[in-house]
């Protein structure tokens, strides 16, 4: 009887772990749809901006524009693995039927932020979002100084008076581009759920061998 206790122990542990583990992989299974769905919407054929766009049901809708991109600017503050630090340059994008929105048209580096860019007419290729960069840790945007730390799409289009609908720039007809896209990828959503579960198999395994170990030395004391 005085194995029976460890054993249900070392079972219980084994079990939830176990279980743990399992519901990892049924969310990474999950996490992988909504990223492959996500793909599908972002490469689809481009379409014209809808007429009220909803930030979850429309968010990486594929689309054209023809328009003027004006000499306003926000710059965001980014950083990149191939160019380093540098700066998402936004810009109010008048379009061809006279509606103004927002557009994120790309990367320059720190030294190109005093650069000063004409108005442009263009034909853009994109996808609508509304980034969720803002938390407790962010730093308030230095309007005066124009550094911004989110892309706050509610913010950004009160400050260059605009709908607050965001267009991430993927191809531009610009014909000398100053500003570099950064196009929307799924690669930057988290998807950390395989190695949660090999965390937690790995802590069912621990919990195992050391319930053996449990075990084996109460049979020797016995012995």
């Amino acid at each position: 009887m005085r194995f029976v206790i460890p054993l249900l122990i070392g079972l219980a542990g084994v079990g939830v772990l176990g279980w743990l583990g399992q519901w990892q992989l049924d969310r990474l299974a999950w996490k992988e749809g909504i990223l492959a769905e996500i793909e599908q919407r972002i490469v689809a054929p481009p379409q014209a901006i809808p007429a009220k766009p909803d930030p979850e049901a429309d968010r990486f809708l594929a689309i054209r524009a023809t328009g003027t991109v004006l000499p306003e600017e926000v710059h965001v503050l980014v950083s990149t693995k191939q160019r380093g630090a540098g700066y998402r340059v936004i810009s109010p994008f008048v379009t061809s039927y006279n509606r103004r929105v927002l557009v994120d048209r790309g990367y320059i580096p720190t030294t190109g932020k005093d650069v000063q860019r004409p108005k442009i007419e263009t034909t853009i290729v994109g996808n609508l979002h509304w980034p969720e960069e803002r938390d407790s840790f962010t730093p308030d945007d230095d309007v005066t100084g124009n550094i911004w730390f989110a892309r706050d799409v509610t913010k950004l289009a009160r400050h260059l008076n605009t709908d607050p609908v965001l267009i991430i720039v993927a191809e531009t007809g610009e014909a000398d581009q100053t500003v570099t896209p950064l196009p929307v990828s799924s690669a930057g959503i988290p998807n950390d759920h395989f190695g949660y579960a090999v965390t937690w198999f790995g802590l069912a395994a621990v919990w195992a061998g050391m319930t053996l170990l449990w075990l084996w030395r109460m049979r020797r004391r016995t012995a």
